[in-house]
């Protein structure tokens, strides 16, 4: 009961994430712009790191003879499917499309927090320490995208105040799969064996396929090395964690 109470606070803290989007009406574009890729560049080396250096070998040790790096090309392939069906895509600078587009994002993040939610929960069923890893990486992934997703509901046409309560319920689906997960886990006790190494997958695609091509837009070589530089603390992070929190 007490990686519940774990996993309940840490579900809603990830849900208020998506208030932050109000604090970025008050900046300019450009600085925006500039705060937005240093913290896709953190997140990007963040959930490479999460993947490597906690879930896969996590993965490895409680494996059992399942064929764990099959499931890692499983979530890797699926968050993939999310995205090509949903249209689910991060929105760092704006570019989305809106009107119409602005309930499909909402479907979209309601689903990828809702995954969110029962891979934290499965984490925190294994162990308080690997679970607050897990969080970490996910909450440095979720400011950034967050603010898109707030640029992209007022840019859509929705008021401030509407924008923020639809941001925050999709949000809130973190919490449902935090419950969901938490159930099913101590159930079926193969639902932390696949959700883990496929968590590891969809950190991957959303860092290689998504994060990563957004910080390569830059032309700049001085701030293409910093982002660089971000990445790999992003990277840091995680591995620093090791012994900040070991398990």
């Amino acid at each position: 009961m007490n990686s519940l109470i774990w996993i309940m606070i840490s579900t809603f803290i990830i849900s208020l994430i998506s208030f932050i989007g109000i604090f970025t009406l008050a900046l300019k574009d450009k600085l925006l712009d500039k705060i937005v890729l240093l913290l896709v560049s953190l997140s990007a080396g963040a959930l490479m790191g999460g993947a490597f250096l906690h879930l896969l070998p996590e993965s490895v040790e409680l494996s059992e003879g399942l064929d764990v790096f099959l499931f890692v090309l499983v979530g890797f392939a699926l968050f993939f499917l999310i995205e090509k069906v949903l249209h689910w895509r991060h929105c760092h600078k704006g570019e989305c499309k809106v009107h119409t587009f602005t309930y499909m994002n909402l479907i979209g993040d309601s689903i990828h927090n809702f995954i969110d939610g029962l891979i934290m929960a499965t984490s925190f069923v294994i162990s308080i320490p690997l679970g607050m890893t897990t969080t970490m990486a996910i909450a440095l992934h979720e400011i950034p995208q967050e603010i898109g997703d707030f640029g992209v509901l007022i840019y859509g046409g929705f008021t401030k105040k509407k924008a923020l309560v639809l941001n925050f319920l999709t949000a809130l689906t973190a919490v449902l799969g935090g419950l969901i997960g938490f159930f099913i886990s101590n159930m079926v006790e193969n639902v932390k064996l696949i959700i883990l190494p496929f968590a590891a997958g969809g950190f991957l695609y959303i860092a290689a396929s998504d994060l990563i091509p957004e910080i390569r837009k830059e032309t700049s070589l001085k701030k293409s090395m910093i982002y660089f530089g971000i990445f790999i603390v992003g990277i840091f992070i995680m591995y620093a964690v090791r012994f900040i929190v070991p398990e």
